[in-house]
């Protein structure tokens, strides 16, 4: 290839991230609908009847199982979707947003209108598409009520407080609507929530009839969408991508193991300023002035299922501790076993939050549409690769992120190979995602301490 056709192809490239333009070189782009259900384990379609979700396998994408980030909770995870950074690099490092100097800790509902928890420099797509010139929408999806940079999603719907999570006639509602948002009112991307399975994986357990019932009726909800999706006209013009954004596990709880109780270990009055625990298998403390030590040399053997580290020693695998936001000490523990603080509380039959390496924390991935291959397996990928895919499919320049299409792109039909040469090309110069931001660390495709002190502050 001659040297100015090399240059022909990175161009795009080079300016799309130097000035925001829409990749060229597609004539058009087709709609896209991301539908996350919140704590749907990779296997939990594997003991119960889902004619629904196998007919999608024969007739699009399915991934062996999806890595989620860690912390694997809702609202970081999700945040990485949307934005394909690491939660290090994204700064949505908890449900709950925190305030170590007032000590206020906001729930995770309230948490969805903090603008400043989830405004950190990390856009998401829906403000980067529409920057470009797609109208976007976020129903009840995480992170979607925000401002970034002081712009609000085009539209946006956030949950109330007492949102039900399992309404099935309200879950085909909301696909009524968000149809009609695509063909009446002409949305070119939107992402939808729902709350379940994750709900009754804490309420009951991972394990439980309940939790096959809940997956049927999510099956139902799904074949519910696809025929909508026929009614509307739109078979030929929208892309789905169905994932979530974490596992469950069952809790372990006593006489049958000895639980993480911290006061057994160390006196919060004397030695702890603030403390996030009692949230599942992950937590984090603020000692007290000069006493960071001693609270780590109290807990770090402390119980044989807590690691507990200095938040400069945390697993540089997890790409969680860089972050200001995240505390001087950083826990996690093996799985099933929470972390409590000062009273054992927790009731929750089932939970997350762990090692995002177990199994038990992986999820799904499925997806189908005009630009999708047919009775497609793909291996499994980590979650963060979700963004330059739903960019490609979009048609739009992705901000600088971690992600790598190289490892989705041949879930794709062909029409987009040209692109993606071009993109390849660009990455054997060094330059592909952002020459500006040397600092980003994108993913190689796999093989198969401050405390966070706002403006006003699952």
């Amino acid at each position: 290839m001659t040297g100015f056709c090399s240059l022909a192809l990175l161009l795009p490239v080079l300016l799309g991230c130097a000035g925001g333009h829409p990749v060229p070189g597609r004539a058009s782009f087709h709609k896209l609908l991301l539908i996350s259900f919140d704590g749907f384990r990779w296997d939990y379609d594997q003991d119960v009847d889902t004619p629904h979700m196998d007919r999608l396998a024969r007739q699009g994408v399915k991934a062996k199982y999806l890595t989620p980030p860690f912390v694997t909770m809702t609202s970081p995870s999700h945040f990485t979707t949307i934005s394909g950074r690491w939660i290090e690099d994204h700064g949505v490092i908890h449900n709950m947003m925190f305030n170590t100097e007032t000590q206020w800790k906001y729930s995770y509902k309230t948490t969805q209108n903090k603008t400043e928890w989830w405004d950190n420099g990390a856009l998401p797509l829906w403000i980067t598409a529409q920057r470009q010139g797609r109208k976007t929408a976020s129903f009840h999806y995480p992170g979607g009520g925000a401002k970034y940079n002081g712009e609000p999603v085009q539209r946006s719907l956030v949950e109330s407080y007492t949102h039900p999570d399992s309404n099935e006639t309200e879950w085909r509602e909301n696909i009524d609507i968000v149809m009609n948002w695509f063909t009446k009112e002409d949305f070119d991307f939107v992402t939808l929530y729902y709350g379940e399975p994750d709900s009754v994986g804490h309420r009951v357990g991972p394990e439980t009839n309940d939790r096959r019932v809940i997956i049927q009726q999510i099956d139902r909800t799904i074949g519910y969408l696809v025929e909508a999706i026929e009614r509307h006209g739109l078979t030929e013009h929208l892309n789905v991508i169905i994932t979530s954004d974490h596992g469950m596990t069952t809790v372990k709880k006593q006489p049958n193991v000895t639980e993480i109780l911290l006061t057994n270990y160390i006196k919060f009055k004397d030695l702890v300023k603030f403390d996030i625990v009692d949230y599942g298998g992950f937590g984090m403390l603020l000692p007290k002035p000069g006493q960071e030590e001693a609270v780590y040399q109290a807990l770090k053997d402390a119980h044989p299922h807590l690691k507990v580290y200095k938040k400069e020693d945390f697993p540089e695998r997890f790409h969680f501790a860089k972050h200001e936001r995240v505390l001087p000490i950083v826990m996690y523990a093996d799985s099933g076993y929470n972390i409590n603080g000062q009273l054992i509380i927790y009731f929750n039959k089932g939970d997350h939050g762990f090692d995002n390496a177990l199994m038990d924390m992986k999820t799904i991935f499925r997806a189908f549409g005009p630009d999708f291959k047919k009775n497609y397996l793909a291996e499994s990928f980590d979650s963060i690769h979700i963004y330059p895919l739903m960019c490609r499919l979009l048609g739009v320049t992705p901000e600088p992120h971690n992600g790598s299409l190289a490892v989705t792109q041949d879930m794709l039909l062909d029409r987009h190979d040209q692109q993606s040469d071009s993109v390849a090309h660009a990455k054997t110069l060094g330059m592909y995602w952002s020459p500006r931001c040397p600092a980003l660390r994108p993913q190689a495709p796999p093989s198969g301490a401050r405390a966070y002190v706002g403006p006003a502050s699952r």
